[in-house]
């Protein structure tokens, strides 16, 4: 879901524009600010996806907003709302991901950040969607991904499982191997899982989720939507679907589900 933060010196104005990004599909929360401290200071502190700016206030103009709100927040995507054509080269030439001409409309505003989105890490959190609970699942664009090795499958369960944080090829083969010698002939059939697994996540357009280095490799958990992250983060719907199960595939997953486990009934 997006966070939207709306500046604007006109209260009239400001609380058009935030009441029209209410009625935007997709918008969790939109803030509105007509003083540019308070909306810097708020932006210090939570996490906005995308802002729209009007560019003629008084205290600081919207382009001068811009350039500070990307120094604290570089992926927040920038859409600038005004009456005055000839700021529009200065928009574009800090990237700005939309600039609206007043009088502003639900069509042109949805269309504007449908817009800004493309290019912002959360599009492809919203396309990669992740099941942890009960069987473990990946579904890019709705489509549950398919792989022709089943090791692959838990290879990426095993990196979502950390978290993003890097693991050596050796831990993860010991992790889907148990009791296995990691010797040459087993190096190259994991050589063929990790191979497989970056090949199915390409033919999805999801490579990027997969970081793979010279001896460690990781996922990028800030492109996906977990169930257990969310659960982590303390979502209220994360915590409350969540009935004890966790990767049933998989044995090393046993601790996570005793700590998730403890953790919910230490919430009650």
């Amino acid at each position: 879901m997006i966070n939207v933060m709306c500046v604007d010196d006109a209260p009239l104005v400001l609380d058009q524009t935030v009441s029209l990004c209410g009625e935007i599909d997709g918008i969790a929360e939109a803030k509105g600010f007509t003083n540019c401290g308070a909306a810097l200071e708020y932006i210090g502190k939570n996490t906005v996806d995308i802002a729209v700016l009007d560019i003629n206030m008084p205290d600081m103009n919207g382009i001068e907003l811009a350039v500070r709100i990307k120094d604290k927040s570089p992926d927040t995507s920038i859409i600038f709302l005004t009456a005055y054509s000839e700021y529009a080269v200065e928009a574009f030439r800090l990237h700005a991901s939309g600039y609206i001409m007043k009088p502003i409309d639900k069509e042109t505003l949805a269309a504007e950040i449908k817009y800004a989105l493309v290019n912002h890490p959360l599009y492809m959190y919203s396309r990669i969607t992740v099941q942890t609970f009960g069987d473990f699942e990946v579904r890019v664009d709705g489509e549950i991904l398919v792989f022709i090795k089943s090791k692959s499958k838990e290879l990426l369960a095993y990196l979502i499982e950390k978290h993003g944080r890097s693991v050596s090829r050796q831990q993860a083969f010991m992790a889907l191997y148990e009791n296995r010698e990691y010797d040459r002939s087993m190096q190259k059939q994991f050589d063929n899982v990790i191979r497989n697994l970056r090949n199915v996540l390409k033919e999805h357009g999801a490579e990027d989720i997969f970081v793979l280095e010279r001896a460690t490799m990781r996922i990028r958990p800030e492109l996906i939507d977990c169930d257990m992250y969310r659960f982590l983060a303390g979502d209220a719907d994360a915590v409350n679907s969540y009935r004890g199960e966790y990767m049933n595939q998989y044995s090393w997953a046993n601790m996570s589900e005793a700590y998730a486990s403890r953790m919910k009934s230490d919430s009650r």
